[in-house]
């Protein structure tokens, strides 16, 4: 089936902001979106106050017509769902979807993925990917099926990585260039130019897939036993949110913690114990590593705002702990 790009009827579905690049583009693009759908408004902050998704504030700006199902099997929103008519449905950082949802429009409902599939499937891919050490990531376009990001590949656009790049600064540069991607996938869709393909087509002999499951507070914590270029990695791939956080004790036994936000790592031969601290008090934050020597750039004491190191070490006395991280 061939149709003309401005003439399909599309839904998109997503939640956070990273989402909305996405539909921006598909928008501004003229396309017909006859339907947005995202998360059901969530308590937050301190009052617990209903806060709608980045999703909502930007369909209601731009006056499309939204819903907010809690239950995506309910027969009341499947009705509305077909009422729409879509030709097509674009997900980008939404929920899994029954069959029922995803098997309604005519060219199928496809997925954007913060990866190069079929590595990093799961709910944290930029995450995983900077923890594990990679230099190539991207994003993925691919038909969803039964299960969570396995479907037919349709299209893929990759991109390095930066030495020190963290995960916020990445998810910056996949929300803008996975819309791109979205959008030509739609054209390329609608014009039949596009062919899916199975992952496994992508799949080299011998590849060993790695998953990009939710992080959990027990990832977040840093051992400092590790390889110090491991350690580099995983502060980036948690920043700035949830953070890899680490702790000083102090000289009497008390305990505080710090969230590690921004390193740089030097290899470097030393026989020093890892974890030990070094530092001129004023302008620098060294950590002795496996293999190395971490710099702190950017860290953050639990409750207060991100500081770098400069400012840290002006408003706080290291002489009171011990000269070590735990």
């Amino acid at each position: 089936m061939e149709v003309s790009p401005e003439n399909l009827r599309v839904i998109f579905m997503g939640t956070p902001g990273f989402a909305v690049a996405s539909l921006e583009l598909i928008l501004n693009s003229g396309m017909n979106v006859v339907g947005v759908i995202t998360a059901p408004d969530k308590p937050a902050g301190r009052g617990k106050k209903l806060r709608p998704s980045a999703v909502k504030e930007f369909s209601i700006q731009h006056n499309l017509e939204l819903l907010q199902p809690p239950n995506l099997k309910d027969p009341g929103f499947i009705r509305q769902l077909t009422d729409l008519r879509p030709d097509l449905q674009v997900v980008v950082a939404f929920r899994m979807l029954p069959g029922m949802v995803w098997k309604v429009p005519i060219l199928g409902t496809f997925n954007l993925h913060a990866s190069l599939l079929p590595q990093y499937r799961g709910a944290a891919p930029i995450n995983h990917v900077l923890m594990n050490g990679e230099r190539i990531t991207g994003v993925t376009t691919f038909l969803i099926d039964e299960s969570i990001d396995t479907g037919n590949i349709l299209l893929r656009k990759r991109t390095g990585i930066g030495p020190e790049e963290t995960a916020g600064e990445l998810h910056d540069r996949l929300k803008v260039l996975g819309a791109g991607l979205v959008l030509e996938t739609i054209y390329r869709l609608a014009r039949g130019e596009v062919q899916p393909r199975s992952q496994e087509y992508f799949m080299e002999p011998g590849t060993v897939l790695r998953p990009a499951p939710r992080i959990q507070k027990d990832d977040c914590r840093i051992d400092w036993k590790r390889d110090g270029l491991a350690i580099h990695n995983m502060i980036r791939g948690l920043s700035p949110y949830p953070g890899a956080f680490t702790f000083l004790t102090g000289k009497t036994g008390e305990k505080v913690q710090l969230k590690l936000l921004r390193s740089t790592f030097e290899p470097s031969g030393h026989d020093q114990p890892a974890g030990l601290i070094t530092t001129d008090g004023k302008e620098f934050l060294q950590v002795l590593v496996r293999g190395g020597i971490l710099g702190i750039t950017a860290l953050q004491l639990e409750g207060r705002r991100v500081l770098e190191t400069n400012e840290f070490l002006r408003g706080f006395s290291l002489s009171s702990f011990q000269p070590r991280f735990s």
